[in-house]
């Protein structure tokens, strides 16, 4: 079985993260690609992120009727800093037999050997960078087995839409209709710097 792990805050979900995920399931032929919201980030200490509930509903209304991604909360309800290591031993205890991706953005892969125990999460787990649009692609020593997605990248970021909402702006059209309702209803980021 191949499987995707795909990490990050999700704070809110986009199309970006969903465009990225249908390209590594294609392109790396998966079997399953999970969604594995954060608790808190390690390279973001002092943010804090829309409280779990939210961003797990996002999700979950997001990949509504799909079959091959699922939502896995397990960072959220282990709460405190979200360390890949232990979630891919998880998934390693549960799967024993799995090859296991970790999809990680373009701009993370040079703190990947700042990552806790990454030695390990090395040999643990094929890496797939997510590209930046106009970016070079990223080079890490051989311990890192890294494939570049292809895909359709999308210039669109969490951060941009939370600023989009703190000016009233639509979000429409960059996230799923029943994310852009249920972000307005909360009205999470109004207000927001």
């Amino acid at each position: 079985m191949r499987i995707g792990l795909y990490g990050g805050s999700f704070d809110p979900v986009h199309r970006g993260h969903l465009l990225v995920a249908q390209a590594a399931l294609e392109e790396l032929a998966l079997d399953r690609l999970l969604f594995i919201p954060a608790a808190q980030s390690p390279f973001k200490p002092g943010q804090t992120p829309t409280p779990a509930a939210l961003r797990l509903r996002w999700l979950r209304l997001a990949l509504a009727g799909q079959t091959q991604f699922s939502v896995e909360s397990l960072e959220v309800e282990r709460g405190g800093v979200s360390y890949s290591i232990e979630t891919v031993r998880t998934f390693q205890s549960r799967f024993p037999e799995a090859h296991l991706f970790w999809l990680i953005g373009a701009d993370h892969v040079t703190k990947l050997p700042l990552w806790r125990e990454s030695e390990a999460l090395a040999r643990s787990v094929e890496f797939v960078v997510i590209p930046r649009p106009g970016e070079a692609p990223a080079t890490l020593p051989e311990l890192y087995r890294l494939h570049q997605l292809a895909g359709w990248p999308l210039k669109v970021s969490a951060s941009e839409i939370r600023e989009r909402v703190r000016r009233g702006q639509t979000i429409r059209h960059l996230v799923p209709d029943a994310v852009a309702d249920s972000v307005e209803e909360s009205g999470v980021y109004r207000g927001v710097n």
